[in-house]
């Protein structure tokens, strides 16, 4: 019966993306039109407005598919939609003394051109306190919609921001340590995730790949807009198997609606003093705040400005390296990473293809061997690496990643920035 429950919920979610797609074509015509993009707008003979580009999109799901080569009027409108269109999400307000980066910018070309071909929206090296490669894509290729204030939505890359917050609420009392169990939220009673530490969660290793397993067609996307109290109402009666890396979104979902659970009224107040005092954001930052009816409605997602995000990678290394009560928790996510079994059969993305997991962070890349290297993965190729030892971060916001067209060089612009250094 749970099972034609879950199938009758998948087919539901994909009569309504066909659905929700309709309307944010709409919108994204609108929102040409009112932008000041005459040359993609018509009316028709009702005097309605028309877009005139060619969208091939996918009406089945929210997100490009992975292996699609799609045309640039496709990557334009997912640009809108990923990163531009509102999301009516939570927003946490700005700081009133931003943290303002130096810059000694150096022209790199392996970067310039990428940015050309590829669908890279943004790339920022960061090194020893100061920003030497700042790039957006060229107005010819994507960067027409884009600006220093556009928002980045975090795909994936949210999972190693929810590590972070949940660093920050273990440090602020609301929750014991990383061996935390979690047998204080009814939401998970009689399921495999009751009475599980938080470390296993952390480490993508609960034990629940017999029901959700993203790499053999189990994916967690039937869950993953709806609340926890609905998802775990199919879950009910699940066994626990044996603790090994499963990559799954449902389980930062978790994470981030028990943080939520455990501070109360204070998640706010939390979010504030990470993001406004700590990371001092320049603009407002939009977690989504719901998601579905039921208890457990947060989303681990974030959008925030390419300069925000790199406000928020530092704030990551500032932390570890000055061993902060945070920067002890990463050391000890760091310490307790568990290996990725399964990458030798290059099941993810090169972008995320590590030799292990911890935190919520991706870790131990090829190349990189003995650095301490935090890497933030999300859809479509965004990847942030931290260099704790070195001070060097990489920030790359895409719009789209496959093995064909799209493919940018993880080496030149991810690996060997982190491994090398850039000489001024």
């Amino acid at each position: 019966m749970r099972k034609l429950l879950l199938i009758l919920s998948i087919g539901l979610l994909w009569t309504t993306t066909s659905f929700a797609y309709d309307y944010k074509v709409r919108n994204f015509t609108k929102w040409l039109y009112e932008n000041g993009y005459n040359e993609y707008v018509e009316k028709d003979s009702d005097g309605k407005l028309q877009n005139n580009l060619k969208i091939t999109a996918n009406t089945k799901k929210n997100n490009l598919d992975s292996n699609s080569n799609p045309n640039k009027d496709t990557l334009l409108y997912y640009v809108w939609n990923y990163s531009i269109r509102d999301r009516n999400s939570y927003e946490v307000k700005p700081s009133n003394e931003p943290y303002e980066f130096k810059f000694n910018l150096i022209e790199d070309k392996n970067v310039k051109k990428q940015m050309k071909t590829k669908a890279i929206l943004s790339y920022l090296y960061y090194q020893d306190g100061e920003i030497l490669i700042d790039e957006l894509s060229p107005k010819e290729n994507l960067g027409e919609f884009l600006n220093n204030e556009t928002k980045f939505y975090s795909m994936s890359m949210s999972k190693s921001v929810t590590s972070y917050i949940l660093g920050h609420a273990i440090c602020g009392g609301y929750i014991d340590s990383v061996d935390h169990r979690l047998n204080d939220w009814p939401l998970l009673e009689n399921t495999l995730y009751y009475d599980q530490k938080l470390i296993d969660f952390l480490n993508m290793s609960i034990g629940d790949q017999k029901y959700i397993n993203e790499y053999k067609g189990k994916s967690t996307e039937g869950f993953e807009g709806s609340s926890i109290s609905r998802t775990m109402s199919f879950m009910k009666g699940s066994v626990k198997s044996k603790s090994t890396y499963n990559y799954n979104g449902l389980i930062t979902q978790i994470l981030i609606n028990y943080i939520k659970y455990k501070t109360g009224d204070d998640y706010e107040k939390l979010l504030n003093e990470i993001f406004v005092d700590k990371v001092k954001i320049k603009y407002s930052i939009h977690p989504t705040y719901s998601g579905g009816t039921g208890q457990g409605k947060l989303h681990p997602s974030l959008s925030a400005t390419r300069y925000d995000w790199l406000r928020i990678a530092k704030a990551i290394m500032d932390d570890y390296q000055n061993d902060t009560c945070v920067g002890k928790y990463l050391k000890t996510i760091y310490e307790r990473r568990i290996p990725k079994k399964y990458n030798e059969n290059k099941t993810e993305p090169e972008f995320n293809r590590t030799k292990s997991y911890g935190g919520q962070f991706h870790m131990d890349y090829p190349g990189l061997k003995n650095r301490v290297v935090f890497g933030f993965g999300g859809f479509g190729g965004q990847a942030i690496l931290i260099d704790m030892d070195n001070s060097r971060i990489v920030v790359l916001n895409s719009v789209h990643y496959n093995s064909k067209k799209f493919k940018y060089s993880v080496k030149k612009l991810l690996i060997d920035p982190i491994k090398k250094g850039k000489q001024l």
